[in-house]
């Protein structure tokens, strides 16, 4: 790796945020949760586990976390999550890890007859 003087000091010669910069998740909205994620179908957060990217979009749209977990952060029974596809339950649940690229779905269960 190649440094350069910078200020009297020895720098990398690219910007230490285009390393160190977060990465941003797609999470897919139902409609029936839009009206408290501004309507759109889709949030983009960052966050590298699906607890933080449920935490990072609570902050984004204060009120998000509440439709989707309980008071301890566990998810609602009636609210599926799925990675790539993949329902997060049989993998890690809230502590499955994320990475660039990947898209968080979320579904609420459906019931009746």
């Amino acid at each position: 790796m190649e440094y350069v003087e910078s200020a009297g000091c020895l720098a990398a010669p690219w910007p230490l945020a285009m390393i160190m910069e977060p990465m941003a998740i797609e999470v897919r909205i139902p409609p029936v949760l839009r009206k408290f994620t501004g309507g759109g179908p889709t949030v983009r957060a960052d966050g590298t586990t699906i607890a933080a990217i449920i935490d990072a979009v609570d902050v984004l749209h204060p009120g998000f976390k509440s439709q989707v977990t309980d008071e301890s952060g566990q998810l609602h029974r009636f609210i599926n999550l799925y990675r790539n596809g993949e329902d997060i339950r049989y993998l890690d649940n809230s502590e499955t890890t994320l990475s660039e690229g990947d898209v968080v779905a979320i579904l609420p269960a459906v019931a009746g007859g």
